[in-house]
């Protein structure tokens, strides 16, 4: 990885150089503070008061290069408006033609400006982080919280960029108007949907978007998908061309999550029905749906080390898995045995090939389609979630076939047993293995090139400045300008669960906690509401699946709202704590009070916790990968497969939480359930204000 000091000093502009943040400077002092405070020469408030006064120092000088250059942009767009203004009567091309060439030079002048931004903001988020490290003191918490909030603050410069994005939309405005020589009335603010083809307002967007976190649908749908978008500039390193590219191979692997996640969700409205038949309690249904996440918690494991080396042999060993795992879950109602179910269950687990599913798209996916894909995993497994139920109401029906069985607790194996049959042909015989496998035997690549490097973590795709400014290689390359001080096995990836364990900051806990609760709150919501709803309100197998189908349903339109709109509104930070309140209150609003409890109440409680657990899941995703160490951003257990792990532990637990419940009777089922998400979604936001300033 590129040493930042290094990268710092190569992409200066050579006539700013005075106005770069002194970042070989400010490491200097923070070695020598160290040094002195252990000498007790200092102590820690005197530092903490010199290197604030240093950082604001630094700061000052680059906010007042930054609105210099502002002030010299404005000029120039003023004065190239006034020409705009006197080409009105004109109706001269070749004028118009000069014109927006004085424009695009303003655009390329803009876009330098904003990576100077950038590179300063990257600086003091690595020299923030570092302060933290070296002394083992929340230095980031105190000089956010009484920098950022303070009226006349400097940070906020930094960051918020008002004064740049109102430049863009005039640079945007007029060149927008030119396209139209003969001066059409068409404004960029009448029609915000209008897509300018002029490039330097592509490369000029995508540079504001990187420094003011403004997202889209489809980036907002990739931060579900655990996968790295990386920067435009990086295009040149993308390893995968369009000929390597093999788009059949894609839509494999995308049918593959679609498969996965019908094949998780359509026994959810019956499993308490299969369970009973087979002679157990109807809350054993805990245990069928959570055997299928135990077997993930492993699978998860060798299938993310597995697609180091081929991605068509993990994609085949899932497909037996998953066929073989349906028959038995098929077969157990005529064996009367729920060991069999089980056995199914477990082995649908372990062909759980989700993580390569990722890798792939992370991978062997063309740089320029690679959002496109990671919104298309993210939908794939919507769309399977909506759909798995659904199918589910579909197969209400009984017959036999000689001694074979086939009813509604039956037919979803059967159906699932025959769609994976027939996706193992069609990836047989279209699936074709990356040409970089082929070639790995001799030239001995190491496991983590340079793309791979940026597969798995659950990553937002556009990061604020002081919270992973620097995407792709630079975003995961914290501490690699301290090479000369720390050995180079420090920067390695993890190589196991518990080294991995041990990189995990507070922030990172904290989000991970969270993302243990919203997973366990959903699977409490999804696994127990057949159990629920028949007990309480008497619905049919179809009812529930028709119930579930529309809370699957709510996936895309939800993450298209908070995507377009509200991200573009607020922070994540703010947006997370939000979500979590939303999702206690849904969870509170879950319990039953009175003896009565009415199908409203339930109905109600389950979409707001359900729609703001997505919510939340987002968001959650993003700010992980922005505090989560960079060593964790490659190799066979990063980040990705962490947040995997506890995702699907948290499906575990709650599975097991509503078996053990259900011995207390179904009237104390719903109230017993509720009580570890409600005290877990408690702790999560006191930790999240506990962190909040580490979000920034």
């Amino acid at each position: 990885m590129v040493n930042f000091g290094k990268k710092l000093m190569a992409d200066q502009v050579e006539e700013w150089k005075g106005y770069y943040i002194n970042y070989k400077l400010m490491k200097k002092m923070l070695k020598q503070y160290v040094q002195q405070t252990q000498l007790g020469g200092k102590d820690r408030e005197q530092v903490l008061k010199e290197f604030s006064r240093i950082l604001d120092e630094q700061i000052e000088r680059i906010v007042l290069f930054l609105l210099q250059q502002q002030g010299h942009l404005a000029n120039r767009i003023e004065e190239l408006g006034e020409q705009r203004a006197a080409l009105l009567e004109q109706h001269d091309i070749s004028q118009v033609f000069q014109l927006r060439e004085a424009y695009r030079e303003v655009g390329r002048d803009l876009i330098k400006l904003l990576r100077f931004v950038d590179m300063n903001a990257t600086g003091i988020r690595k020299i923030l982080k570092k302060f933290d490290k070296r002394f083992g003191y929340r230095f980031t918490d105190y000089y956010v919280t009484t920098r950022a909030n303070h009226p006349y603050s400097q940070l906020q410069q930094v960051f918020k960029q008002v004064g740049i994005v109102a430049v863009v939309g005039a640079l945007s405005r007029n060149l927008a108007y030119l396209q139209d020589h003969e001066g059409s009335v068409l404004s960029i603010y009448d029609h915000p949907s209008v897509t300018l083809k002029d490039p330097i307002i592509d490369q000029v967007n995508h540079a504001v978007q990187k420094l003011t976190h403004a997202t889209s649908f489809l980036q907002f749908l990739g931060q579900h998908a655990l996968i790295i978008q990386e920067d435009v500039q990086s295009g040149s390193e993308d390893l995968v061309d369009d000929q390597s590219y093999h788009f059949m191979s894609l839509i494999l692997n995308l049918v593959n999550t679609f498969l996965y996640m019908v094949n998780t969700y359509i026994i959810v409205p019956t499993a308490d029905d299969y369970a009973v038949s087979l002679g157990a309690a109807a809350t054993v249904c805990g245990v069928i749906i959570g055997s299928m996440a135990v077997a993930q918690v492993f699978s998860s494991v060798y299938f993310s080390a597995w697609s180091n080396r081929s991605y068509f042999r993990p994609l085949v060993f899932s497909s037996i898995m998953l066929f073989a795992g349906n028959l038995l879950y098929a077969l157990a109602y005529d064996l009367n045995s729920l060991t069999v179910l089980l056995i199914g269950r477990l082995l649908c687990g372990l062909g759980s090939a989700r993580a390569v599913n990722r890798r792939y798209i992370s991978d062997c996916v063309p740089l320029k389609i690679r959002l496109q894909a990671s919104a298309g995993f993210v939908s794939a497994s919507a769309l399977g979630m909506a759909c798995g139920p659904a199918l589910a109401g579909l197969l209400q029906t009984r017959f036999k076939i000689y001694s074979l069985t086939f009813d509604q607790s039956t037919l979803p194996g059967w159906v699932m047993c025959i769609a994976w049959l027939v996706y193992l042909l069609w990836l047989w015989i279209s699936f074709k293995e990356p040409g970089h496998f082929a070639k790995s035997s001799d030239t001995a690549q190491p496991a983590e090139s340079g793309h791979q490097v940026k597969a798995n973590l659950e990553e937002g795709l556009a990061q604020p400045l002081l919270t992973g400014s620097e995407e792709g290689q630079d975003q995961n390359a914290e501490d690699n300008d301290d090479n000369e001080e720390e050995s180079k096995n420090s920067h390695g990836p993890a190589t196991s669960i518990s080294s991995a364990y041990k990189l995990l900051t507070p922030s990172v806990k904290v989000q991970l906690l969270i993302y243990f609760m919203l997973k366990y709150a959903m699977e409490i919501l999804l696994s127990e509401s057949s159990v629920i709803t028949t007990y309480y309100f008497n619905w049919s197998t179809s009812a529930v699946a028709i119930f579930l189908a529309i809370l699957g349903c709510t996936v895309l339109p939800v993450n298209a709202i908070v995507g377009s709109y509200i991200t573009n509104l607020f922070e994540d930070r703010q947006i997370l704590v939000a979500s979590e309140i939303m999702v206690l209150i849904g969870i509170i609003m879950s319990f039953r009070y009175t003896p009565h409890y009415s199908v409203p109440q339930y109905v109600l409680s389950a979409l707001i916790t359900f729609v703001f657990a997505e919510v939340l899941e987002g968001v959650n995703l993003s700010l992980l990968s922005r505090v989560m160490s960079s060593r964790l951003a490659r190799g066979t257990y990063n980040g990705g497969l962490l947040s995997t792990e506890a995702g699907t532990l948290a499906r575990v637990v709650a599975d097991a939480t509503i078996t053990a419940a259900g011995y207390l009777g179904p009237d104390l089922l719903l109230n017993i359930t509720l009580l570890p998400p409600l005290v877990i979604c408690i702790a999560s936001l006191v930790a999240t204000f506990c962190t909040y300033n580490t979000l920034y």
